[in-house]
């Protein structure tokens, strides 16, 4: 009988997985609990999957052009990620809007919410875009960047920060279709783009047939058609009338100025909480290479993209949360809302925990893929092993902080992160770095440290219960 029991668990686990990554609509608001984050999770891991594998993929390949390009792929990637800000910001805002409005069973106004997103979006990247291509090589200067590597890589910077608006429509429409609980468009749209982008780029850096080898170009040419090509599968099926839970129509063009004051109301802090966050880790990757040079800062950005790399599934277990408690305050249903997200929380942990162990006892295994620089190597592996202490910490703090999102409540992980990171982290590693002379070691010591304890804050705040009294 228990293992009849056993094999009637698994195969209705498997049967959640097939129904999650076909995707469809489901009522988050009842039922098991389990099913629900399952259902949520399995595509929303995927496509942070797939947009982890971006970092990755650009890493290994420009890797092989030496030194002076990955330090180009680094800080450039460093400085995006005041783009990710404004992304994550804006779809933060729009998760938490669609998934309340879901909650409460009106599809149009969720609809309607989304469409007016888009609209500040559009407004924003244009801004960002042209800004990024003229002041591409100031920006490389200004994170302490080698004249040989601005020479070098200012191409590269130029096209990528030109190429915002498909970060920022990819994030945000992936944002929409995640607060309907569609997370399965989320995740194909990921699928896509990371594909013809693991295509593109050796073939565009090296020259594959008749593509010519563009070398570091290449790299952000094929990661900007690559991104691109995921948002306009996101259109296909945002504006192509079916039945389904988002389905955009004319009415939705027009600007509601008090629906946009709404979603700036939420968007502002969630846009300035992950500048803050990213800000801090353009301050340490600027600490690094003026502290260790080309080689240290080489190698602690090959290890940030491992550590995004698996970060970025994890984050996807958080966004379940978030919709979980987006539709169930909706729903009037805080203490469902509540028990989702610790549920969540035991999960990311344990999958956490796990990376915690990798990360320690084989850093330099993982590091030795990308490089072929000695000195990179050890740098990296050195970074790898001291940020992957705290992986149980990040999972945990991570959840918390999506949660709050969820429900609107931006503000509270805002006031977070600007002590967790400006006021702890970079004083502190400046401290190790300057005071007690570690050199780049104090800045790696000092990631995992103020990560875990923005963790027990955002724990802290979550148990107080103030975001189940969230207006949306």
């Amino acid at each position: 009988m228990t293992q009849l029991n056993k094999q009637n668990r698994f195969s209705h686990f498997f049967s959640l997985v097939r129904q999650s990554l076909k995707g469809g609509e489901y009522d988050y608001t009842q039922g098991s609990i389990r099913a629900a984050i399952v259902l949520l999770a399995i595509p929303m891991i995927l496509e942070l999957s797939l947009e982890s594998v971006f970092a990755v993929v650009d890493i290994f390949f420009v890797g092989k052009l030496g030194s002076n390009a990955t330090q180009t792929v680094g800080l450039t990637e460093a400085v995006i990620m005041i783009v990710y800000s404004l992304a994550i910001g804006l779809s933060t805002a729009a998760t938490a809007m669609v998934a309340r409005r879901i909650g409460e069973k009106n599809p149009a106004a969720a609809a309607h919410a989304g469409m007016q997103a888009l609209i500040m979006a559009m407004i924003i990247t244009v801004f960002v875009s042209i800004a990024g291509v003229i002041f591409a090589p100031d920006i490389l200067r200004l994170m302490g960047a080698t004249p040989e590597v601005i020479k070098e890589g200012t191409i590269f910077t130029r096209i990528m920060l030109g190429g915002s608006v498909v970060i920022i429509l990819l994030f945000l429409i992936n944002g929409i279709f995640r607060g309907a609980g569609n997370a399965a468009i989320a995740m194909r749209s990921l699928w896509l783009a990371s594909f013809i982008n693991i295509i593109l780029c050796p073939a565009l850096i090296n020259g594959w047939g008749p593509l010519p080898a563009l070398g570091l170009k290449g790299a952000a040419i094929a990661t900007v058609i690559g991104r691109g090509t995921g948002v306009l599968y996101q259109c296909y099926f945002l504006f192509r009338g079916n039945k389904g839970t988002i389905n955009l129509k004319k009415e939705h063009f027009v600007i509601d100025f008090s629906l946009i004051r709404s979603l700036i109301k939420i968007a502002w802090p969630a846009t300035f909480q992950f500048i803050i966050a990213s800000g801090s880790w353009i301050v340490l990757a600027q600490l690094v290479a003026v502290t260790g040079g080309t080689h240290a800062s080489a190698g602690f950005q090959i290890a940030l993209r491992n550590l995004v790399f698996f970060i970025l599934p994890a984050w996807g277990l958080s966004n379940a949360a978030a919709t979980l408690v987006g539709q169930n305050l909706g729903a009037k249903q805080p203490d469902r809302a509540e028990k989702s997200v610790l549920l969540t929380t035991k999960y990311n942990a344990i999958f956490m925990s796990v990376i915690m162990l990798l990360f320690v006892f084989f850093a330099r295994p993982i590091i030795d893929i990308f490089t072929n620089v000695p000195e990179d190597l050890e740098y990296g592996a050195q970074a790898l092993q001291i940020m992957g202490a705290g992986f149980i910490f990040y999972g945990i703090g991570m959840v918390m902080i999506q949660a709050l999102n969820g429900a609107g409540d931006t503000k509270t992980p805002t006031w977070i992160n600007i002590f967790g990171f400006w006021l702890f982290q970079i004083p502190f590693a400046y401290l190790l770095v300057k005071v007690f002379n570690m050199g780049v070691t104090g800045a790696f010591i000092a990631i995992p440290v103020a990560e875990s304890a923005l963790a027990m804050a955002a724990y802290y705040y979550f148990k107080k219960g103030k975001w189940k009294k969230v207006q949306v």
